[in-house]
């Protein structure tokens, strides 16, 4: 098991720019199987999640072949679909949760696929009800083989319907819109996630030949078509990153640039730092995050204590809590955070308190931050990634801290942070990779 040795207290200053996202990278890359056509998509970022999946397309036979260092293409002229019903496909796709978004190309072009249990964080549960739901409106049917714990999924043909959807789901949305694409008649999507990297994948699909309508709304309606073609795609910088960012320069800056962030496409998310104090100019389509002496946290309007809130788009996204707690413990006031979507992810705050930071763990789903505005300052120690994105805000919390720390577990970070230790040192940080 890799880890990450972190000396506290060295500044960071400079430029940055932010990776492609993951999020959109799953979904764009899935969505290169509804054609025999090459797919070339730009600003894939190299991490594990998406070089999992890559490598997981050229076991099915999906011609994928590395053009530049985060720029693919993809071509699935021809898809080895017997190797879909072999138990080491299964097994593959059980260790990677972006593997789900394979169903809905594969439904709609090639009338089966199979799906287990798929892997990820360890954030609580994650259902799959509402892609279940979403393709048996179209028309498909579910076997469960029980020797093998999976669901066959087989559809003579996708037929158009109207569906509201149980929930705002984001991977949900993105697998029915595939396989709507090509379904025969037009289909409408009700309480359909609206977020960027959804609007990203349907005007992809557009390109590709596909009649979506309504895009960036949560009502959307697909007119289904025969076949698609090939395009040219670029993926949009990671939101979750760039959050990222704003709070390591909120905690350890001395003045940072946060290159090409796409602004339009960041919602709430600067404003929710700014909640917390936060200074963060923009110039162009940059954000700068000057030195930040001190951190004082709002109130709302009535004086009572500030509440943040994850929620679908375009509320706050629930990657960006943990660094928000992160960057609070270090503001003058208190917060309350309630993690509404996922019930394990503020576990992760007993290494905070281990660390020093004044937190109570209400329940699963809440927590109050009382912050100090660098009085109390956070105290270097050893701990584990869980998750992904409690990971990078360990990592943030170690940087800010006094004396050293270690992170064991580090290839959480890995799958959604690409060569993290090294752009960071470039910016002053003092991190050492130790490999397993």
């Amino acid at each position: 098991m890799a880890a990450f040795i972190i000396e506290g207290g060295h500044a960071l200053s400079g430029e940055i720019r932010p990776q492609g996202a993951k999020n959109e990278a799953l979904q764009v890359i899935c969505a290169s199987l509804l054609t025999a056509e090459e797919v070339t998509i730009e600003n894939i970022p190299d991490i594990r999640d998406i070089n999992n999946l890559i490598l997981l397309l050229k076991d099915i036979g999906v011609k994928a072949v590395r053009l530049d260092k985060n720029k693919y293409s993809f071509k699935a002229d021809k898809v080895n679909l017997d190797y879909l019903e072999s138990d080491e496909f299964v097994k593959k796709c059980a260790s990677l949760r972006g593997s789900v978004l394979m169903i809905g190309p594969l439904l709609a072009r090639y009338h089966k696929a199979i799906i287990t249990k798929p892997g990820g964080d360890k954030i609580g549960r994650r259902r799959l009800d509402t892609h279940f739901l979403g393709f048996k409106y179209l028309g498909a049917r579910f076997r469960h083989i029980d020797n093998r714990n999976v669901y066959e999924i087989n559809a003579d043909h996708l037929k158009g319907c109207n569906m509201l959807l149980d929930e705002a789901s984001v991977t949900g949305t993105a697998n029915i819109i595939m396989a709507a694409a090509m379904a025969e008649g037009t289909t409408t999507v009700y309480n359909a996630a609206c977020e960027p990297y959804i609007q990203q994948l349907c005007k992809m699909l557009n390109s590709m030949g596909a009649k979506i309508s309504g895009i960036a709304s949560n009502l959307l309606t697909i007119e289904g078509v025969e076949t698609l073609h090939g395009t040219t795609h670029r993926i949009l910088p990671d939101m979750i990153e760039v959050g990222s960012f704003i709070g390591m320069a909120a905690m350890v800056g001395d003045g940072i640039r946060i290159k090409d962030v796409s602004v339009p496409n960041l919602g709430i998310i600067p404003e929710a730092f700014r909640r917390l104090g936060v200074q963060i100019d923009i110039e162009g389509d940059d954000l700068v995050i000057p030195h930040q002496k001190h951190l004082v946290i709002d109130s709302f309007i009535d004086g009572t204590i500030m509440t943040l809130a994850d929620a679908p788009w375009p509320g706050l996204t629930p990657d960006l809590l943990s660094v928000l707690i992160v960057v609070a413990t270090q503001a003058r006031g208190s917060v309350l955070f309630h993690q509404k979507m996922f019930e394990s992810r503020l576990f992760f705050v007993d290494k905070l308190i281990d660390m020093g930071a004044q937190i109570i763990l209400c329940d699963p789903h809440r927590a109050v931050v009382v912050g100090h505005d660098h009085m109390r300052t956070l105290r270097g120690g050893r701990m584990a990634s869980p998750d992904i994105r409690a990971g990078i805000a360990l990592l943030i919390a170690a940087m800010s801290a006094t004396g050293t720390s270690r992170i064991d577990n580090i290839e959480q970070i890995d799958r959604g942070y690409e060569n993290i230790e090294t752009r960071l040192n470039a910016l002053g940080a003092k991190i050492e990779r130790l490999p397993n």
